[in-house]
């Protein structure tokens, strides 16, 4: 990955602000026990008529604005997302055809929260063989899939889309390296249980509530806070990098104070941690790139900075990605 690297990036959140206590309403719990179990203060929601597609769009132009190319030079798009606008056909084929992507190939990768790291890899032989430009959009509109009354999840997450245009010639950040981890042996801790081909959404799933997103909080911060130190360090090594090398952490917007006691663990400690979830929450795929691009905008990259991009989730799941500006 060292001759691809990033030339512009773009993020897209929905109007609508969720406040904590409009989010945990029919979970019975309020603004102050949302913020001190999660850090999160706020979150955005899809409108009725707003589609996944719809949000990546919109992202995926203020990427192509950014990095100063049009639609018509992309040679691949690919959507990250684990809410798609159907079962089929992929979302990114709606996002090329709103975009005027012509040209470019489109397909969905599927990594759950890890999406947008995963999808990196996937642009990789497209642009060598290929050439030209690759549109990456993480996007996920989650408030469709959450139980209203299950404070475990419904307090978490958002609706966004967050974008990055990559390039294998002048970019602005180059990438140095990325490692992928998938524990298949604790996919049930995240789940969606029914809708697909083990478990259709018919009548009986739907009076069971089976079409919501599910979660074991305690197993999956238990993963995260045990896994994911010994990771980034295989990660760090891998790459050639100590920890006192990076500049910014860019993890994956979880919960705020589990990545508070995970980044204490990492031992980066000259790195700055980036945290948009305070006022966006959770928002899947979409919180990587539409982290990454706040800290673009708001200046606080400069040349020469080592970014670290962490991605955790369903699968149980694992990515990384080393960013050199």
């Amino acid at each position: 990955m060292t001759d691809i690297g990033i030339l512009g990036t773009g993020a897209f959140v929905p109007d609508r602000v969720v406040s904590n206590d409009e989010a945990g309403a029919q979970a019975e719990v309020d603004d102050a026990w949302i913020t001190r179990k999660t850090q999160i203060r706020e979150r955005r929601w899809a409108a009725p008529e707003q589609a996944t597609s719809d949000l990546a769009a919109a992202a995926g132009r203020a990427a192509l604005e950014s990095a100063g190319i049009t639609a018509g030079q992309l040679s691949v798009i690919v959507v990250a997302t684990s809410t798609p606008d159907r079962p089929q056909p992929p979302t990114a084929a709606y996002v090329q055809h709103h975009l005027g992507a012509l040209d470019a190939a489109a397909f969905d990768v599927n990594a759950v929260c890890s999406g947008e790291v995963f999808a990196l890899t996937a642009v990789e032989g497209v642009l060598a063989r290929r050439g030209g430009h690759a549109l990456v959009i993480g996007a996920d509109v989650y408030s469709r899939i959450l139980n209203p009354a299950d404070r475990r999840t419904v307090v978490l997450f958002g609706d966004g889309a967050g974008a990055l245009v990559l390039g294998t010639s002048g970019p602005r950040s180059r990438i140095r390296h990325i490692a992928h981890h998938t524990f298949g042996e604790l996919a049930h801790l995240i789940e969606v249980p029914a809708g697909g081909s083990r478990l259709p959404l018919d009548r009986h799933a739907l009076d069971a509530g089976l079409q919501y997103f599910t979660m074991d909080g305690r197993a999956v911060r238990s993963f995260v806070e045990t896994r994911l130190p010994q990771l980034t360090k295989q990660f760090l090594h891998e790459a050639g990098v100590v920890p006192d090398d990076i500049s910014h952490f860019i993890p994956h917007q979880a919960n705020g104070v589990m990545l508070d006691t995970v980044f204490a663990e990492l031992g980066l400690s000259r790195a700055r941690m980036h945290l948009t979830l305070t006022h966006y929450g959770n928002t899947g795929a979409a919180s990587i790139p539409i982290t990454l691009d706040e800290a673009a905008r708001t200046g606080a990259l400069n040349r020469g900075d080592l970014i670290l991009l962490a991605g955790f989730g369903g699968g149980m799941a694992a990515g990384f990605a080393l960013v050199e500006c």
